[in-house]
Order: structure tokens, then sequence, then C-alpha cells
């Protein structure tokens, strides 16, 4: 099961208003355990940033002067997301940026649901966490994970602050985590992957009660549901 991580920083909030993405950043799962494979590129929008919109992230204008524009980088990104489930947070906002620079780009490329599933994380924390703020600052926070870096938004580092969080959230991550940067091309980082120690002794084997089974099947449910019966936790 491959799943990408994916991210976007925009010039503002609303495509239909000409705003354009200015970051792509992806990160990549397979059968749950990051593999160190992830994409990264800034783009030039050809368009100003909004000022609100660079107070959230930081990245200006004369920044990206001499970035690519997406349609340069167009079919790279199509071969690094295509056939793997998207795990997005607030996933309208990102499809219908990426579904407008793909009308943009004029190629017949199409839209993201000819070549990706997509997940809602935000629409899942709102199924397990009805009520409660769900924003990725609230997650990190609720599931105790570290967003200490994150001063402004950024799109590689929120794919990988929301992979840590999609993991915890269902059912989390075992043996994987990420090492250092080790090389950039065409766009694409490369990082190490480092096995976490695991010379301990036998645990002892504890069996669950059967509330716990049912409160168990209750939440492969929910996960069920959010991900379109794509459980692979749960019996079919």
């Amino acid at each position: 099961m491959r799943q990408i991580v994916l991210d976007t920083e925009t010039t503002g909030l609303e495509p239909k208003q000409g705003h354009r993405i200015i970051e792509i950043g992806c990160v990549e799962l397979l059968n749950r355990k990051l593999t160190g494979n992830v994409y990264h590129q800034y783009i030039q929008p050809e368009r100003e940033i909004d000022a609100g919109a660079m107070e959230v992230h930081g990245i200006t204008n004369e920044f990206l002067k001499d970035k690519p524009r997406f349609k340069d980088i167009l079919n790279d990104f199509l071969t690094f997301i295509k056939d793997a489930e998207l795990i997005i947070h607030n996933a309208p906002f990102d499809v219908g940026f990426i579904n407008h620079e793909f009308k943009l780009a004029d190629t017949g490329t199409g839209l993201v649901r000819d070549y990706c599933k997509v997940m809602d994380t935000l629409q899942l924390a709102r199924q397990m966490h009805p009520g409660q703020r769900n924003s990725l600052d609230a997650l990190c926070k609720r599931y105790d994970i570290d967003n200490s870096q994150r001063e402004k938004h950024g799109a590689l580092l929120d794919a990988e602050i929301l992979a840590d969080v999609y993991l915890t959230m269902t059912g989390g991550q075992v043996c994987l985590s990420l090492g250092g940067m080790q090389e950039r091309k065409q766009g694409r980082f490369e990082e190490q992957v480092h096995r976490l120690e695991t010379n301990r002794s036998p645990l002892k084997i504890v069996r669950a009660t059967s509330e716990e089974l049912d409160n168990h099947a209750r939440y492969l449910k929910i996960i069920s549901d959010a991900s379109d019966g794509n459980c692979i936790w749960k019996p079919g």
C-alpha cells in the first residue's frame, strides 16, 4: 500500500481568484512505513503573493523568481504521486489548487482523482474527535507530536508532521524514522531511513478483553468509513 502525505503552500486562498501553488511537499509511506523518499518543489506562480499568505508561510516573491513554473514540474510530480493514496489535511483545499494547476497547464492532464485516491485527515479527525479543534497544530498537541520547528507553514515540513499525525491517529508507526537530508535532484529529496533499536527482552503477551475488542472494532469502522473501505486491518 503506497501512500503520499501531501501539503501545498499558495499565493492566497482561492484558485478562482487566480491564486496559484508556490510549494509542494510530499512524503512517501509504503505499507505504513516512511520510506525516506520525498518530493519537494518551490514553484514560480506567475503572480504576486498576497501579504496575508506571505505572513503564514514566509515565502517571498523574490525567492520564487528563479523557480520553475508548475507546467515544468508537472510530469515529475505526477510520476511521484500516481497510483498512490494521497493523505491531505483539509484535502479539498489542496486538491482544488492542484486541479486548477492541471487545468492551467493545458496538457490534458485531467484531475487528481484520475491518478490517486484521497484521504482527508481533517474529516477523519472530526469523526474521531467531534466538537474539538482539529487543526494540524491541535492534533500535534493531542497526540504529543513535536512540531516545535513549525514557526511558519512549509509544505514539506507540514507533510512530515502530518505523516506522524496520521500514523498515530490510525495506529502508530513502528521500526522506521527519517534521518538527515542527503541530496536534491529535480525537486526530489532522498533521505536516510534509520531503524530503531530492537534489543529488548521478550514482551509479555496480554490478551485483549471483550470490551477492548469491541472498542477496536468500532475504531476500525471509523477508519474504514473515512478511507472508503480501504482499512487494511478490517476483515473484508
